[in-house]
């Protein structure tokens, strides 16, 4: 018993000297001006494993989590694990978390633009979160904070790793690297994950010479898909914004993401762990707000195809994922459906102009010129371009596409030099076709 005390103690002692070396090493770091927050933390993990900080191990009983750097100041020792179960039936703002297990493949692969998600669904899913030193990818930038999001048998589950302190990062990785060994997933959903957290996360593990079991993965990254569905109605589409406007839920207090790294390093200098627990609980929220606007979006898609009544900039949203998909046809009937509905005038130009674009492409001609008839009052030379060249090359019309070659030039002078010369260029054909037509009646 006693000798287990001493272990007990002498382990105590060897964690208030860890914590003191990184203190104190990050005070005289602190004010060096002519170091970036990024470099400083490289310096520090240097620091520290110059020391020779001896590795905690997760399966030790009597590795001691927590200790006191000074009265008050909390600070943990290695890493450390959280989690927290969310019961299906529970509410994240205005959807239930149970309602992702009811997502049909079809649907994932619609959103991912990949096929591979037609046979699966988001009961094998990982969800995937990181913070970071930065936010820029690298080498020298290290994942602090992991968070996965995954699907139990009667719970949604987040798990978070947590690096108490930068030189037991390989410890933290090998622990990571366990836990995706021993769980079947069979796809990986992010926001943003294919351009940030991925590649983060895999070059950690190759640093650490360990095989990346998440690389082969299908991937939904939500990203592309949130924007095609709601940058148009949305001021932002940050992860936080969507979860407020989409599905309500009570983010107003949340920190920003680009506050994140300041607080740990404002953790790792002074020890306070409360700069970490609102980290903790942006990082879950994340998790909660990926899923959230996935479920929504499954719900749009869900009720479009029931042709229930759907909001005209939800319509747009939806035929921007479809024609993402090469389903052109049904995008474009929804683009007609959301004009018919009536959006802001802005936005009704581009749509008009879109839409025009596809019926020439398809030689649909009578819905294109009704089109290019309808925004050419406005004056857009585009307009009056595209109606004399149907004019002339389909009609065979030359007094008709002359007209409005004349029209076009009135308007592009001291506007559009472009527009200026195709519109002198093809008059000039024009009262060439036109004379010539003269000679043989």
């Amino acid at each position: 018993m006693g000798e287990e005390n001493n272990f007990g103690e002498d382990r105590k002692n060897k964690a208030k000297t860890r914590g003191e070396i990184i203190r104190h090493s990050w005070s005289s770091l602190a004010n060096d001006q002519t170091l970036s927050l990024k470099e400083k933390l490289e310096k520090l993990l240097a620091l520290a494993r110059e020391a020779k900080v001896r590795k905690s191990h997760p399966d030790d009983e009597k590795n001691e989590d927590w200790f006191e750097i000074e009265p008050g100041k909390t600070k943990i020792s290695g890493f450390k694990i959280f989690e927290n179960s969310f019961s299906l039936d529970c509410h994240y703002g205005q959807v239930k978390i149970g309602q992702g297990l009811k997502i049909e493949g079809k649907i994932l692969a619609l959103l991912s633009r990949d096929e591979n998600f037609k046979t699966l669904d988001l009961s094998s899913a990982l969800f995937l979160d990181l913070e970071t030193t930065g936010l820029s990818g690298g080498v020298g930038v290290i994942p602090f904070l992991i968070g996965f999001g995954y699907f139990g048998e009667k719970s949604f589950e987040i798990r978070q790793f947590f690096l108490g302190e930068p030189a037991e990062e390989e410890a933290m990785i090998e622990e990571v690297s366990r836990f995706l060994h021993s769980a079947a997933f069979d796809s990986i959903v992010s926001f943003n994950g294919k351009g940030f957290d991925l590649p983060i996360l895999e070059t950690r593990f190759t640093l650490y010479r360990l095989p990346f079991p998440l690389a082969d993965l299908p991937h939904l990254d939500f990203i592309f898909a949130a924007r095609q569905l709601w940058k148009h109605k949305h001021e932002s589409c940050r992860l936080s914004n969507l979860a407020q406007q989409i599905l309500r839920a009570p983010r107003w207090e949340d920190i920003p993401s680009s506050e994140v790294p300041l607080r740990y390093f404002s953790y790792l200098r002074s020890g306070h762990f409360s700069f970490i627990e609102p980290v903790l609980e942006h990082n879950q929220q994340d998790i909660l707000s990926l899923l959230g606007i996935i479920i929504a979006a499954a719900d749009l898609i869900n009720s479009c195809a029931y042709e229930e009544e759907i909001d005209s900039s939800d319509l747009i949203g939806l035929a921007r994922i479809l024609e993402a998909a090469g389903e052109i046809e049904s995008s474009f009937k929804l683009l007609e459906k959301a004009l018919e509905q009536g959006v802001p005038e802005t936005l009704a130009f581009n749509l008009k102009k879109k839409l025009a674009w596809h019926w020439k492409r398809n030689r649909q001609w009578a819905r294109a010129v009704a089109l290019w008839q309808e925004m050419a009052p406005a004056g857009k030379l585009f307009c009056f371009r595209e109606l004399a060249m149907y004019y002339e090359h389909c009609c065979h019309d030359y007094e008709r596409a002359k007209q409005l070659a004349e029209e076009g030039l009135s308007l592009a002078r001291g506007i559009s030099r472009t527009y200026e010369l195709d519109f002198l260029r093809r008059l000039k054909r024009l009262e060439m076709k036109i004379q010539k037509r003269k000679l043989f009646e």
